[in-house]
């Protein structure tokens, strides 16, 4: 009886204690389900909070995008169809970005381009020129620096000279070519020796010097016989005219004297600025260079200027050397040209200044055939004058025979 009463109470206990779970489940349900109303009633946590913040900041951005298209599009409309008073102000802007405008290119900083004007934009733009300008300013320092054959100015100054040194050792006794005895018998024998030689003006003179001794006198004379007495030297009638024409000029304007003056000289017929230099540097001491073809000739082969014009190679020539320096270079430079430096045939093996000479090679270079192509005393001749000065004398020079010796 005791072991049925043991189970049974046993089950009992236990329904005992699972009605004690019960109760207090059935007592703590209410409270989970009283704070679960009340738990809405909180503040919400930040996770469910973001997504609405969010949407609110892109519908502001939305509205704050739209007011903007909105606004630029007024104001664009407003700009495009605007009153007719609008137009003012646009075109003092246009006067005053033109203004600098016309001032720069008036300083010489280039063309401007023009625009339309109205609607604000600028008349004219500048245009870019600044390295046009600078381009321009080397040129210009290559033409003074350099010489005709790429020599620098230095070098080529100091070859002329030493070139003109060396001629002065070679013709020591240098001298007009031709027989005068005062500046007026001077004056005609240069006018008289174009397109002739020295030697035959010199053949030809002593007979009309000894018949018009004076300006005055072959002023009065009969062009006829003029003529014939000038008829060995050629263009006679042309050259009667001349010599007749500047010693009226001289009796009447300059008292019968010859005038010191280049600008006086250059007012005779027939007389030039050579024959002017000549009778200056060797009638009065004045300096001058005498441009005759021989010095046009030697001078382009020296590479000393590139100029044709003779006033431009007396120029260009006399830059080279001083002053002082001229009526003996004039001398010189003719003095080779005729003995040596030829037109068709330099003797350049026979040169003294062969090393110097950019040209060398263009005549005969052999010596020995060179020094047959020598004229005048270097090649065993009689010079050019009738009464040459004691020094060409002194030197070994030969007279030229009068006209008519052979």
């Amino acid at each position: 009886m005791s072991k049925e009463t043991g189970p049974a109470a046993g089950a009992t206990s236990e329904q005992g204690a699972s009605a004690k779970k019960t109760g207090s489940a059935k007592k703590a349900a209410p409270r989970k389900a009283a704070a679960a109303k009340k738990a809405p009633a909180e503040k919400p946590t930040p996770a469910k909070k973001a997504p609405a913040k969010k949407a609110a900041a892109k519908k502001a951005a939305a509205k704050s995008a739209a007011s903007a298209r909105k606004t630029t599009a007024e104001k664009a409309t407003a700009k495009s169809a605007g009153p007719a008073k609008s137009a003012g102000p646009a075109k003092k802007a246009a006067a005053r970005s033109t203004r600098p405008a016309k001032e720069a290119t008036a300083a010489g900083t280039g063309p401007v381009k023009k625009a339309t004007l109205g609607r604000g934009k600028p008349a004219v733009a500048p245009e870019r020129t600044s390295a046009s300008v600078k381009k321009a300013a080397p040129a210009r320092t290559v033409t003074t620096a350099r010489a005709p054959g790429g020599e620098s100015r230095t070098a080529l100054v100091r070859r002329a000279r030493r070139i003109n040194r060396e001629l002065a050792e070679v013709y020591p006794y240098a001298h007009p070519e031709l027989d005068f005895d005062n500046p007026f018998q001077l004056l005609v024998a240069t006018v008289l020796s174009a397109q002739t030689t020295d030697l035959r003006v010199n053949q030809t003179t002593p007979s009309l010097f000894a018949k018009y001794p004076t300006p005055e006198d072959l002023a009065a004379a009969d062009p006829e016989v003029v003529e014939e007495i000038l008829r060995p030297c050629g263009f006679f009638r042309a050259k009667t005219k001349s010599v007749m024409g500047l010693s009226k000029a001289l009796t009447e304007d300059f008292g019968g004297e010859v005038p010191g003056r280049l600008e006086d000289l250059v007012k005779l017929p027939g007389v030039g600025r050579k024959t002017a230099f000549v009778v200056l540097g060797n009638a009065f001491g004045r300096p001058g260079i005498t441009v005759d073809t021989h010095f046009q000739r030697l001078v382009r082969r020296w590479r000393w200027t590139e100029e044709t014009d003779p006033d431009k190679i007396e120029a260009a020539v006399g830059a080279l050397f001083p002053k002082s320096d001229w009526t003996d270079l004039s001398h010189h430079v003719i003095w080779h040209g005729r003995r040596i430096c030829h037109a068709r045939k330099p003797a350049c093996g026979a040169c003294p200044i062969a090393e110097l000479c950019p040209a060398y090679g263009e005549g005969e270079t052999d010596p020995e055939k060179a020094k047959k192509l020598l004229k005048y005393e270097k090649g065993g001749f009689p010079g050019q004058r009738l009464k040459p000065p004691q020094a060409y004398l002194d030197a070994g020079g030969k007279p030229a025979p009068p006209l008519g010796s052979g």
